[in-house]
């Protein structure tokens, strides 16, 4: 098994859709899905490109409204590369005998590749291989390398190379009712005798993108001098090239490909760079050896190794790769999110959710200043959260559940259920907590890094401003002399409402509350982490009053948290009133009940009626917040939170959760492996496959979970790894679970990069050469001064037989790597 390749054998038009999107090639600055280069959209294939930040709005009727959605556009597709004999059809697989097909996605190499030998209906058998790349080191420029050989038949053979602008946004089913032409072509030209160039805007953001494609063939390493004929449309432009063959000749086409957007910096205008840029293009095997480079620079900060029995390890490398594909380098400082599908495709429509939580700690671990620019995209957008909150009657800000271009509230208010066929309201914008998550990711990023600049010109500002919101949404209750937030819904989102109500939102969420005191206990201590000077800045800019803060003190210790029998945390306030589902049957009936929400509400019935769940929600409170903290702030609120209080709540919604979201099986396995590590690897598999295997049942075709991806990798990081960043010195707690042998990876604490390696009971720690001063760390429970360019060796015992470990004494140290 390779574990550095994603390999499909075979072709089967009915995995394409899934295929295209895991094999989607992108640099961070744009990504295009891996449809094969002759293709267009049709029932199997979709050839979507996609900009980072690049968005849309257009207006559709919808039920006898009028809505108006943002999307992430489907930009020019710029793969189109087809050939046919001279007196036969254009290659289509479809239309052949397939004698073999394979397609390679290199992870290590950033290449995607494939090899097909095919017959046609006249007999003639031809070979085509291909390999393709977004360029990791220069962020506007992609290339295709396409070779062809006749077999059996020699004669003329005629390339086809085009950009096409007449695409259309239509690669989710369920948003083909809506208006989908986001483009408007302006320009399309050639340049020279190879070049072609387009030049096409976004109907209402106007946002233009630009593409040019140098074609040019090669035979035995020669270019080859071609016959070229013009193909102009109003919304697209091409070039047919015509050569004469041999059998057993190998023709290698190569299509260099420039695209720049209105968004670049430091540009004069779109097209005129996409040309430039290529005439300072080299070859493709040039290109490609920058590209590995740049690849074999990020593997060394973010692989992550582990000795799996399975294709665990493949799949891992899967999602570290989209991840740095998705948002890479190349993104820092661009004003850009990170969204929750990637860059992969149309789902959700490119926006960004509260999936950063999940996210922003791969990058922070490795690469951080990507996770400051992506907070950055989130502090740019703090007036319109001013304003959101205001216009809801709040005070502070309020973030949108839902972000794209500006950060208005993106969430759509009509919802089709693909189930019934029917449109619904959407309530999922009351997910308020989003707010709590983005101050959680601004401060797990200030104490992973330290960054007091960060802080004190960004981070500080959002938290005031998001503490201000909490404050004003929760209401005083003078019966039982306690705060609490109405209104809302949880992370579950399977309940809107209570059950006959005509009110939306609910009571009480204990996730959402109990997040909103820990949000007022960090905007307390930031005012404390500020220089003086800029403290009082800061108060002044954003007005804050004494009183202000008194009432922050008075909710973070009288917050209302709902509990039922046996020291159960109520999901939200009334919780235990409503039915328990007969899970069984509805497995019995419905097979793959994951979207149990859509069959309730196809079957003519609600979710809010029932004890049922589509993701964690109370337990997204043990994901984020370590126990100790957790019993300090119940404490604190006056409850009481014990050694058994997550063992019995996990217990508890695990049976009460369908896990019809991705992220949910990541936190079940995360809070699993405190009380079951084989119930946690079980799960933890289980999120490794959503993807790969599509276990939603369509959803991964139109865009990966980049969530359960960056997940996965954080479960190796925090649990496998042991790793424990919750105060200032960094701690490791090795724990391998018992179907992992080996784990090794590196990660950067405070400016430190330290090196990890886990063989069984032996635990080596090594620290890079990158200071002077010893370091503290907590190896086990016991604190270590470290110096820079040494090597320490533990051994552990017992670990993964009890979940436990310690260090010996005797911790060997030496030198060098």
């Amino acid at each position: 098994m390779n574990d550095w390749s994603l390999v499909y054998e075979g072709f089967d038009p009915g995995q394409q859709a899934l295929r295209e999107a895991l094999c989607t090639l992108g640099n961070g600055c744009f990504a295009t899905r891996g449809a094969a280069e002759e293709s267009h959209a049709d029932e199997i294939h979709y050839p979507g490109t996609y900009v980072a930040g690049g968005y849309n709005r257009l207006p559709s009727q919808i039920a006898g409204h009028t809505v108006t959605n943002e999307d992430l556009v489907n930009f020019p597709n710029w793969l189109l590369l087809c050939f046919r004999p001279g007196d036969g059809d254009w290659f289509n697989l479809m239309a052949v005998e397939i004698l073999s097909y394979r397609q390679e996605l290199d992870l290590k190499a950033g290449v995607l590749r494939r090899a097909v030998r095919f017959r046609d209906h006249q007999g003639r058998e031809s070979m085509v291989t291909s390999r393709r790349l977004v360029h990791m080191a220069e962020p506007h420029v992609a290339a295709i390398e396409y070779a062809i050989t006749p077999v059996n038949w020699r004669g003329r053979l005629i390339v086809q190379s085009a950009l096409d602008a007449s695409v259309v946004n239509a690669g989710v089913a369920r948003y083909r009712e809506l208006n989908s032409k986001h483009l408007q072509t302006l320009v399309v030209g050639e340049e020279g005798a190879d070049t072609i160039y387009l030049l096409a805007q976004t109907s209402q953001s106007q946002v233009r993108v630009a593409e040019a494609a140098r074609t040019r063939v090669y035979l035995e390493g020669r270019e080859r001098e071609t016959r070229r004929h013009l193909l102009r449309g109003e919304e697209s432009i091409g070039q047919e090239l015509a050569f004469e063959l041999a059998p057993g000749q190998t023709a290698t086409v190569e299509k260099i490909v420039a695209l720049y957007s209105s968004r670049d910096w430091a540009i004069s205008e779109p097209s005129l760079e996409a040309r430039l840029t290529l005439t300072r293009c080299g070859r493709f095997h040039e290109l490609l050896d920058s590209h590995v480079r740049a690849w074999q620079a990020l593997w060394r900060r973010c692989d992550v190794t582990i000795g799996a029995r399975d294709n665990e390890q493949m799949v891992l490398r899967l999602h570290i790769f989209h991840l740095l594909q998705s948002v890479s380098p190349n993104s820092i400082g661009r004003d850009v999110g990170v969204p929750a599908r990637g860059l992969h495709g149309e789902a959700y429509r490119g926006h960004i959710f509260w999936d950063e939580l999940f996210i922003f700690p791969f990058y922070t671990f490795r690469i951080p200043e990507i996770t400051r620019s992506l907070l950055l995209y989130r502090y740019r957008r703090l007036g319109v959260a001013r304003c959101l909150a205001q216009e809801e009657g709040y005070q502070g800000a309020m973030y949108p559940w839902q972000s794209g271009s500006n950060g208005r509230e993106e969430t759509q208010l009509l919802h089709l259920n693909p189930r019934s066929g029917t449109w619904g309201p959407d309530m999922s914008r009351r997910q308020r907590h989003v707010n709590a998550a983005i101050v959680y990711n601004a401060w797990q990023y200030f104490m992973l890094t330290g960054d007091k600049e960060f802080m004190a010109l960004y981070g500080a500002e959002m938290i005031l401003e998001v503490a201000r919101f909490w404050s004003s949404i929760s209401s005083y209750n003078k019966k039982t002399r306690r705060y609490e937030i109405i209104g809302v819904m949880g992370p579950d989102e399977y309940h809107e409402r209570y059950p006959g109500s005509d009110e939306p939102g609910l009571r009480n969420n204990a996730y959402t509350n109990v997040m909103a005191v820990w949000v007022l206990e960090r905007a307390l201590e930031v005012l404390d982490l500020l220089p003086p000077e800029r403290c009082r800045e800061l108060k002044h800019k954003i007005g804050l009053r004494s009183d202000e803060l008194k009432r922050w003190t008075d909710i973070s210790c009288k917050m209302t948290v709902a509990f039922h029998a046996e020291g159960i945390i109520s999901q939200f306030e009334g919780y235990d009133d409503l039915e328990e589902l007969d899970w069984q049957a509805y497995k019995d009936k419905y097979g793959n009940i994951e979207r149990l929400d859509r069959i309730l509400k196809a079957e003519g019935d609600s979710p809010d009626r029932y004890k049922v769940s589509k993701q964690a929600d109370v337990l997204m409170l043990f994901y984020l917040l370590p126990p100790k903290e957790l019993r300090r702030i119940f404490n604190r609120l006056g409850y009481q939170f014990d050694d058994n209080t997550v063992r019995r709540n996990i217990n508890y919604y695990m049976q009460r959760t369908s896990h019809g979201s991705t992220l949910s099986k990541v936190v079940h396995a995360s809070v699993l492996d405190r009380i079951d590590r084989s119930r946690a690897w079980d799960m933890f598999c289980a999120a490794l496959e959503s993807d790969i295997t599509d276990v939603q049942g369509g959803t991964t075709p139109e865009g990966i979970h980049l969530g359960a991806m960056a997940g996965t990798v954080d479960i190796v990081l925090r649990h496998y790894a042991g790793i424990d960043t919750t105060s200032e010195v960094i701690a490791f707690y090795p724990r391998l679970p018992p179907h992992l042998h080996t784990l090794h990876l590196r990660l950067r604490h405070r400016g430190q990069w330290y090196e990890l390696n886990i063989e069984d009971e032996r635990f080596t720690l090594s620290v890079d050469e990158d200071g002077a001063q010893p370091l503290t760390v907590n190896v086990q429970g016991k604190r270590l001064k470290l110096k820079p360019g040494t090597t320490h060796k533990f051994q552990l015992t017992a670990a993964k037989a009890t979940g436990t470990a310690r260090t010996v004494v005797r911790a060997n140290a030496k030198a060098g790597r």
